[in-house]
């Protein structure tokens, strides 16, 4: 396969370079005003016939731009477009090779000459911190979604599971119309709208609605897509219905429903699967089959996610459902709320096989495992923006949850010695019920004071919850050795958890010097509180439960009250924003233990906590961050409690009272840069922690290897990474492009850990060097290569500790025919080696899933048929690597299946607009003359 798909890019190549010819146009823009250059200009070149985007660029700061590309036609059009100015546009012959347009002055009036000046959307527009995307300009298929287009823009990174990248920043919320879109998932919004209903993708800083109201920058580095729908698109209805069915009796369906009326939004979706495919999209071509994650941990420990080869551990049957509105009530008020329903149940058998290192010895200990569980869970998210005016607002965003679940779980497990010799054995059998509540409520209320950006904020969140469980459990133990023991339990356990959180913050922000310099003054105030009880009842004589386990029971008040007043400084203009904090922290543990009084602790602690960040942007196509922070975190009461938990009769747990706060030194750094004319992305990350007085466990294991566990503080962790990525996209001729990348991980730890009581240092170093591809012949071809290999080495300062090595390979080809028409077969095969795992487990597999659909009904209508792991070799084994353990283990997982299905998709939005839409024009308005 990999010199068939060597010899196809090898050949399309040498074709398209035969039958285009290169050239060069090059030219300075400024401004017919001010005779100044301009700065992040839109120069782009269109192709005469149908308008179709060939290329484009932005302008340095010297006004220049230089546009180069192959192409077979004889004559474009240059486009060159400037917020606030008329764009200009001018017929080029490709007679030559260098071709050299001198000054071009930018109008501000509409008068022209030699030119057309026209009203158009560039492809690409850069507004201070705001990257935007004209949807247009980019080609796709008829029935491209969002995803489809944001693979196709520059420095924009699309993974197999819809996670999404801008020039190496992730993307962390998705909006429409700067509205929520069903929660916190944008693979609902970006895998389910279409390509056709989207006027403009742009990428921004994510903020608050606060911040942006007040015009304040974000220390954060994730991004924010909004999704803009033009005017006359933002009326009518439109949605999609699909279902299937399959071989071994596999189902799927799904359905939206979609009305938009200008400000007013309504949303329907429903969908249900057995196939493993969690959360809700319609499963058609690729999205049935989104590929998974191969994850390297820190500590040398690498597995396959579950959804790399079929969406989870063990067999899961899902049921989704969901409404989402959005409306202005009046001038003043937006408001968005989503309601979301997921169930789901699942069955799993695992068998496990860990070797345990201990400094004088080893053990070994077998388990398996069978568990089913039924999920159902309701959401109501609402967000009300009252603005009342121009300098007051308030975002009040009430949230609701319900929750119930009930697990039946199953587990058998045995340790045996060096010489395998059995030591110890349990059986486990348990029914867990639980069902929590939640409501949470958070208040932002600002007002802006004067023109230069003084504003006082108050902000208050608020989060009540319970959560009640029904637990009855049998266990049977067995100790062996010269003192054997046998511990048999029959019981059955009533839960109580609530918690009621509270968190203030005032905050008052004061310009110093002009909108540059600010300082902002702020208190916080935060209260914890967790009622735990946990009565247990053992049977008595008559079998029923009714004996009192004191030992096993617990009632307990947690309790985490912080003061914490701050100052920090800002310093911003249009290419730079900079800010220093500091905060003095007061906090008061407290732990009310109402069943064993003489274990109630009391503990307060004082901290100073600091951050700085930078951020420059050197031109509109690269910018750098860095960032520090110092944290200061405690002991979680739970390890600060002292008493015995004896739940686990092979592992006591006591906590440790002394324990200290946690120092966290972290630092952040970031470089990244995108060329859109020469196709080419660049961006590196690195970061580093180093982190005293850490809270670890220490574990002491007897003859029988029957653990106590405590916590105790240890210095010198630290942890320290960096990735580089650098892509390179080529066109070829205006129909294929090929776009390559490389790109490495490296990871560097210590970690300072117990073993047996002893203490000792872990050095883990890997490395994760990956390359891709991606070969693009417009409605015809595609193919996506990558392959990723990971290094890893555990290196211990203790002798009975062996120095360890991984090695893992994974390679993934994702290929797609659009030929013949109104055809299109998509193909995902998934190939992973991993050489050290145990005998007995599945080493290698070839993962293949295929689709094949077929369009009707005017592209309407999609028949689909599926086929999931044609090569039957769907596994998940996997093994991970700690300290003091390897662990092999493998676990049910899905089956082959084939399954047919269809598709059909509405659409009323913008009929008065789609003669225009679809003739190439854009909507222009000449207001000069041609010569």
């Amino acid at each position: 396969m990999r010199n068939l798909i060597s010899f196809i890019i090898l050949f399309c190549t040498i074709f398209s370079f035969s039958q285009s010819k290169q050239f060069t146009i090059s030219g300075t823009l400024i401004s017919d005003e001010s005779n100044t250059p301009l700065e992040s200009a839109t120069a782009y070149l269109e192709r005469v016939k149908d308008s179709s985007l060939v290329s484009y660029t932005i302008t340095d700061k010297t006004g220049s731009f230089e546009l180069t590309d192959r192409i077979v036609d004889t004559e474009l059009n240059l486009l060159i477009s400037y917020v606030g100015y008329e764009t200009y546009v001018k017929k080029i012959k490709i007679d030559k090779p260098v071709i050299n347009l001198g000054t071009i002055n930018l109008k501000i009036d509409s008068n022209a000459l030699d030119a057309v000046i026209v009203k158009t959307s560039p492809p690409i527009t850069i507004k201070k911190d705001t990257l935007e995307f004209n949807v247009k300009s980019f080609k796709t298929k008829k029935d491209a979604n969002v995803e489809d287009v944001l693979r196709l823009l520059p420095g924009v990174e699309v993974d197999e599971e819809g996670n999404i990248t801008v020039n190496g920043q992730s993307v962390s919320r998705i909006l429409v119309n700067g509205k929520p879109f069903f929660g916190n998932d944008p693979t609902i919004t970006t895998r389910n709208l279409t390509k056709d209903v989207i006027e403009k993708i742009q990428v921004v800083d994510t903020k608050t609605k606060a911040q942006a109201f007040a015009g304040e920058n974000s220390d954060s580095e994730d991004k924010t897509i909004n999704l803009t729908i033009k005017k006359e698109n933002n009326k009518g209805i439109f949605g999609r219905v699909a279902a299937g069915t399959g071989s071994d009796e596999t189902y799927e369906f799904a359905g939206m429903f979609n009305r938009f009326d200008n400000d007013q939004r309504l949303s329907l979706l429903a969908g249900g699967n057995n196939i493993n495919s969690p959360g809700f999209s319609f499963g058609e071509i690729r999205k049935m089959f989104g590929g998974g994650r191969m994850r390297v941990s820190g500590n040398g420990s690498f597995n396959i996610d579950g959804r790399s080869f079929g969406g989870g551990q063990g067999i899961v049957t899902s049921k989704n459902a969901g409404l989402n509105y959005a409306d202005e009530l009046g001038k003043k008020v937006d408001l968005s709320a989503d309601y979301f329903h997921s169930g789901s149940s699942s069955e799993n058998e695992t068998a496990t096989q860990r070797e345990n290192i201990l400094p004088d010895s080893r053990f070994f200990t077998n388990t398996n495992s069978t568990s089913y569980s039924d999920s159902d869970n309701h959401s109501v998210n609402m967000e009300f923006d009252i603005k009342l005016d121009s300098t007051l607002l308030i975002n009040i965003e009430p949230s609701f949850r319900l929750t119930e679940n009930r697990t039946v779980f199953s587990r058998n497990s045995e340790s045996l010695d060096e010489s395998e010799v059995l030591t110890n054995e349990a059986t486990t059998d348990s029914e867990v019920e639980t069902f929590g509540k939640s409501f949470s409520n958070d208040i932002d209320i600002t007002k802006k004071f004067g023109s230069k950006g003084a504003y006082l904020r108050l902000s208050i969140e608020n989060e009540i919850s319970s959560r009640d469980s029904e637990d009855f459990l049998y266990s049977e133990t067995y100790i062996y050795g010269d003192n054997p023991e046998q511990i048999i339990r029959d019981q059955f356990t009533n839960g109580e958890n609530n918690s009621n959180n509270v968190d203030t913050e005032l905050s008052y922000n004061i310009p110093l010097i002009g909108e540059e310099f600010s300082v902002d003054f702020s208190y916080t105030y935060r209260r914890n509180k967790t009622e735990d009880k946990k009565s247990t009842f053992d049977k008595d004589i008559n079998g029923d439960f009714s004996v009192f386990n004191t030992d096993l029971s617990t009632d307990f008040e947690y309790i985490n009250v912080q003061n914490s007043p701050e100052i920090s400084f800002r310093y911003r203009t249009e290419k730079t924003y900079a800010r220093i904090r500091t905060s003095y922290i007061f906090r008061t543990l407290e732990n009310r233990d109402l069943l064993r009084p003489q274990f109630s602790i009391k503990r307060n602690f004082e901290a100073i906590e600091m951050s700085s960040y930078f951020r420059h942007r050197f031109s509109p196509k690269s910018s750098m961050y860095f960032g520090y922070r110092l944290n200061n975190d405690p002991p979680q009461l739970s390890q600060l409690q002292a008493f015995q938990n004896v739940s686990n009769p092979l592992n006591t747990v006591i906590g440790n009272p002394n324990l200290e706060p946690t120092n966290d030194h972290g630092t952040r750094f970031g470089y990244n840069a995108f060329d859109p004319q020469k196709g080419t992305e660049f961006n590196v990350n690195a970061y580093g922690n180093i982190i005293n007085n850490e809270i670890v466990s220490n574990t002491v294991v007897d003859e029988n290897f029957v653990r106590e566990t405590t916590f105790a503080n240890v210095n010198g962790n630290y942890n320290l990474g960096s990735s580089i990525n650098v892509g390179k996209r080529v066109k070829l001729d205006t129909v294929r492009t090929l776009k390559y990348g490389v790109g490495i991980n490296v990871n560097k730890s210590r970690r300072i850990n117990f073993n047996n009581g002893i203490q000792y240092a872990s050095d883990v170093n890997s490395i994760s060097p990956n390359i891709n591809f991606m070969f693009t012949w417009k409605n015809v071809m595609e193919i996506r290569p990558r392959y990723t290999i990971s290094f890893t080495k555990n290196k211990y300062d203790i002798d009975s500790f062996d120095n360890r090595e991984f090695l893992f390979h994974s390679l993934n080809i994702n290929t797609a025919t659009f030929l013949p028409k109104n055809f299109e077969w998509r193909n995902n095969v998934m190939y992973t080696y991993n050489p050290n795992i145990a005998e007995g487990f599945q080493k290698s597999a070839w993962f293949w899933n295929s689709t094949l659909a077929y369009s009707v009904l005017k592209n309407k209508g999609i028949i689909t048929l599926k086929a999931y792991d044609i090569l039957n070799q769907n596994t998940n084994a996997r093994r991970v690597a700690t300290q003091d353990y390897i662990q092999d283990s493998q676990s049910t997982v899905l089956q082959q299946y084939f399954m047919l299905s269809f598709s059909w998709k509405f659409n009323s939005l913008g009929k008065l607009g789609e003669i225009g839409n679809d003739s190439g024009s854009r909507g222009r308005r000449y207001h000069g003359r041609r010569r």
